[in-house]
């Protein structure tokens, strides 16, 4: 889940975290690579594979 590192988007990332975690599909958000406040639109491709292979399983 590539949400916005804002009070929305975490909002928004765990009220589908709370729908499809019933369901037993796994719901992650990237971790490392990508600052708070970034935009993800601007991560080179390396930065986003990185956080991908890092990320954070959500509960």
């Amino acid at each position: 889940m590539a949400t916005n590192p804002t009070i929305e988007g975490d909002a928004t990332a765990m009220y589908i975290t709370k729908v499809l975690t019933p369901m037993g599909i796994k719901v992650t958000r990237p971790a490392l690579g990508i600052p708070v406040g970034g935009d993800i639109e601007y991560a080179d491709e390396i930065t986003l594979a990185r956080a991908l292979k890092a990320r954070n399983t959500m509960e």
